[in-house]
C-alpha cells in the first residue's frame, strides 16, 4: 500500500517533464483546452476517434507526446506496481491466522439443573456452558454482542456447518453498505472453522456460535449479536453438540 500511494508522487515530475517536452513539440503553442482534450484519450480505447477530430499538427504534437510521456511512465509503473502488490500481500498474509487459537474448556459446576446437551449462555460473564450432567458443565470463554446488541431467550440448534461460508444478513448490510454480498470459507470468513445455527420456531434467527479468526475478540463484547469462540473452542464444541439441542442465552 505505501508503494502505491508514493506512486502518484514517483510520476509528478515525469508529468512535468512531459509537459515541458510537449511545449517543445508544440513551439509556440501554449496547451489549450482542445490540445489537452485531444491528448489525453490518445491513450484511452477512443483512441482513433480523438485522433480523426484532432487537426494534423495537433495530431502529432498530441502522439509525439504520449510516446514521449509513455517512455517515462512506463518503467515507473513497471517498478511500482509489482512493489504495489507485493505491499498488499504481506498485509494479507499478516492477517492470516497461523492456529486455531486458544483452548479454554475447563469442568464447572453447572449453576442450574439443565438437561445433558443444553447450552447455556451468560452474556455478561461471556460464558458458554455445555451441560455434562445435572451437575457439571464444560464451560468456555466466549465473545458476545456489544452494547445495543446482546438478546435473551431459549432456541435450538437448527443446523451445523464446518467452515461455513458468511452472507451478512440485511440488517447488517444496511449498517455497514461496504460489506460484500458472500464471503467464502477461509481465513478472512468471520464465521472461523465452525458454525452453528441459532433457530427459535424453525425458523433461522441469523444468530450464530460460531469461530473466529479474530482471536483478540473472544472474551469480548464485539459482537453483533452472535457468540465467538477461537476456532479450538468452536470445533470441539461443534463435535459435542447435536442437532436440536436447547441454546439458553441469558
Amino acid at each position: 500500500m505505501k508503494a502505491g500511494r508514493h506512486m502518484f508522487s514517483a510520476l509528478i515530475p515525469v508529468l512535468v517533464t512531459g509537459i515541458q517536452q510537449r511545449r517543445v513539440c508544440g513551439a509556440e503553442e501554449s496547451f489549450s483546452p482542445r490540445t489537452w482534450a485531444g491528448w489525453i484519450p490518445v491513450t484511452s480505447t477512443g483512441m482513433r476517434s480523438w485522433r480523426r477530430a484532432l487537426p494534423d499538427r495537433n495530431r502529432r504534437d498530441a502522439l509525439g507526446c504520449c510516446r514521449l510521456l509513455w517512455g517515462k511512465v512506463a518503467p515507473v509503473c513497471l517498478l511500482i506496481i509489482p512493489l504495489a502488490f507485493a505491499s498488499n500481500a504481506e498485509a494479507a498474509s499478516a492477517r492470516v491466522p497461523r492456529n486455531l487459537g486458544q483452548t479454554t474448556a475447563t469442568t464447572v459446576q453447572a449453576a442450574q439443573a439443565h438437561p445433558a446437551g443444553t447450552i447455556v449462555i451468560s452474556s455478561d460473564e461471556r460464558t458458554l456452558d455445555l451441560v455434562l450432567s445435572g451437575n457439571s458443565a464444560l464451560r468456555y470463554r466466549i465473545g458476545v454482542g456489544r452494547d445495543g446488541f446482546r438478546w435473551t431467550g431459549v432456541v435450538k440448534v437448527g443446523r451445523k456447518a464446518e467452515w461455513p461460508d458468511w452472507r451478512p444478513p440485511a440488517e447488517m448490510k444496511a449498517r455497514a453498505p461496504d460489506l460484500p454480498e458472500l464471503v467464502p470459507a477461509g481465513p478472512f470468513n468471520p464465521m472461523g472453522a465452525r458454525g452453528i445455527y441459532l433457530y427459535r420456531g424453525g425458523a433461522d434467527t441469523l444468530y450464530r456460535i460460531h469461530g473466529t479468526n479474530e482471536q483478540s475478540t473472544v472474551g469480548e463484547f464485539a459482537s453483533s449479536g452472535c457468540f465467538r469462540m477461537s476456532n479450538a473452542d468452536v470445533i470441539d464444541l461443534y463435535n459435542r453438540v447435536k442437532l436440536g439441542a436447547t441454546v439458553v442465552v441469558k
